[in-house]
């Protein structure tokens, strides 16, 4: 039945202006619209709904992920945009931050509420 729709994804933030910089200039994404509750992004046909709140914490998971050509290229960009990616004990990930998955490849950073987001490579 949903097959055919696209699909939204959520994160909360406690900071707009700081998220909205960060989604906005930092990941590139498209603003689409801002009201006191939300700010929404556009990325592809996904929208991406930044919820505001006062306070939470973030899950130790990845929330948010894309999936990308020559993830190498990527995340350089993204680096030099000031994106930090994240590298876990125990995973066997390259100078960028990329673990080599069996199924891809795989790179985590965080936005500036600690939400996980990842991009992949298949």
């Amino acid at each position: 039945m949903l097959t055919t729709f696209p699909i939204n994804g959520f994160v909360r933030i406690t900071d707009p202006e700081r998220s909205r910089r960060f989604y906005e200039q930092t990941l590139g994404l498209a603003f689409d619209n801002e009201n006191p509750y939300v700010i929404v992004f556009r990325s592809g046909n996904t929208q991406i709904i930044a919820q505001k709140v006062k306070e939470f914490v973030p899950i130790a998971a990845t929330v948010l992920g894309w999936e990308v050509k020559d993830i190498e290229n990527v995340v350089s960009v993204l680096r030099k945009s000031g994106v930090v990616f994240e590298k876990y004990e125990g995973m066997e990930q390259d100078e960028l931050g990329i673990w080599k998955s069996p199924g891809g490849k795989v790179a985590w950073c965080k936005d500036p509420d600690g939400n996980i987001l990842s991009l992949s490579e298949h």
